[in-house]
């Protein structure tokens, strides 16, 4: 669906009338975003102060539903770093069969 010409035309297009995407224009109610890459070894990186014992994304890109993801420090673990409003806390922890499901 996707050719050259397509291509090169909204470039253009967009650069007469650039549109910045912001959450609120993308997604829906009830809806949540990953983001991350399996590929990315967050936890080999080494800045000169030793292996990181815990990553985080930090502030930027942040929005009720966001859930970024990392592969984990130890082999086949998996970091999930979730970004949700305090309601929707409140009312997972109000929630008993969510509480029993995820205390297991």
């Amino acid at each position: 669906m996707h050719t050259k010409e397509k291509f090169r035309n909204y470039l253009e297009s967009w650069r007469e009338n650039p549109k910045i995407l912001t959450p609120d224009g993308v997604f829906t109610s009830n809806s949540f975003v990953t983001s991350s890459s399996p590929r990315y070894n967050v936890y080999g990186t080494d800045f000169g102060w030793g292996r990181p014992i815990a990553v985080r994304s930090g502030p930027g890109n942040k929005f009720d539903g966001k859930i970024t993801i990392f592969p984990g420090a130890k082999q086949g673990s998996v970091d999930i770093e979730a970004c949700l409003s305090p309601e929707l806390l409140q009312a997972m922890g109000d929630d008993a069969e969510f509480m029993d499901t995820v205390l297991c």
